[in-house]
């Protein structure tokens, strides 16, 4: 059985996020979404609130499983049987640094292969920061994330913008 991981932040998850995931889930026989605390980063959301609108999102997507993580996203693959880590590229200023971290991870991983996948052309000028920061403006985000994604960020917002604290 092929088993990848698509490990993220994910706040939110974004249809640009979602396309990678339908299309992975098309690759591979078990899809790992790594949700993941990022201790550089204050997310809007918490850890277990990205994992809940992943899972939501991915419903319908009888071999994709969402879970987070810490720590080494190769540790995390290798807890979770995976040999491929899939990452999305959005446009050209994506690639190197996704290239490096490829190379680093392989250092570390000789097991764990990466997958570039590119994001659907309708979906490549999409990102988490430019979407927070429309709706923070109170800009239209309608095709940017789903419908209960964006319900959850005008809720987020309507609490006076705090970001959450990392759990």
């Amino acid at each position: 059985m092929k088993t990848a991981i698509y490990p993220g932040s994910f706040d939110p998850v974004t249809y640009g996020h979602l396309d990678i995931i339908e299309r992975s889930s098309k690759l591979f026989d078990r899809l790992v979404i790594g949700v993941l605390l990022n201790v550089q980063k204050v997310p809007m959301f918490t850890l277990e609130e990205r994992v809940e609108m992943i899972k939501k999102e991915t419903a319908h997507l009888p071999n994709v499983e969402v879970k987070d993580f810490s720590g080494l996203t190769v540790d995390f693959a290798r807890e979770n049987g995976a040999g491929f880590m899939v990452r999305g590229l959005r446009a050209v200023t994506d690639f190197e640094y996704e290239l490096q971290l490829s190379h680093t991870n392989r250092e570390l991983a000789p097991d764990v292969d990466t997958v570039f996948l590119t994001t659907g052309l309708k979906y490549g000028y999409i990102s988490s920061s430019v979407t927070k920061e429309i709706a923070y403006f109170g800009g239209d985000i309608t095709k940017f994330v789903p419908p209960a994604v964006e319900e959850r960020i005008k809720e987020k917002l309507a609490d006076g913008g705090k970001k959450s604290e990392q759990n």
